[in-house]
């Protein structure tokens, strides 16, 4: 299994990362992303986002569950499931479009939703690290595994 590991010294670094595997994904992705309240899942996947080309206002979706987003191929879709007490409740939310092969699919607080959500390319873990933050993404299929040396590759010029 692949995994990239690195040091986010602040909210730019993380953009910059984020921005750099959003520029690796060759048709879809999902991506899981875990962290306490703070951690900078939502700052990764609004950068991851605005890489691929959205650029309308990236709404956070703590209330809504759920914002969609066209791409010039396929869609992409941003899920928090934070407030999700048990994974049936998201049964009403048409999780089925999400399995798309074109998707690109992230997903914070996977957890809430364990054995309803389909699997993830490459899981996001954001910890905090003194005044930052230290990221771990862990490829969880041949794609992620793909994904994630093609990012490698991107960042090598930048270390």
């Amino acid at each position: 299994m692949r995994e990239l590991s690195c040091d986010l010294a602040d909210e730019a670094v993380t953009a910059a990362l984020a921005t750099a595997v959003g520029s690796s994904i060759a048709g879809g992705a999902i991506f899981h992303l875990h962290g306490d309240l703070g951690a900078g899942k939502t700052t990764f996947a609004r950068a991851l986002l605005q890489s691929l080309g959205v650029r309308e206002r990236i709404k956070s979706p703590t209330y809504s569950l759920v914002e969609s987003y066209p791409l010039s191929r396929g869609t992409a879709w941003h899920l928090d499931l934070y407030r999700i007490a048990d994974a049936d409740e998201l049964e009403w939310l048409g999780i089925e479009a999400l399995g798309e092969p074109d998707a690109v699919v992230l997903i914070e607080w996977p957890q809430h939703g364990a054995g309803a959500l389909p699997r993830p390319d490459v899981e996001v873990r954001l910890e905090y690290l003194g005044s930052g933050r230290q990221v771990r993404l862990l490829a969880r299929s041949v794609r992620g595994e793909h994904l994630l040396a093609q990012t490698s590759r991107r960042l090598a010029p930048a270390v």
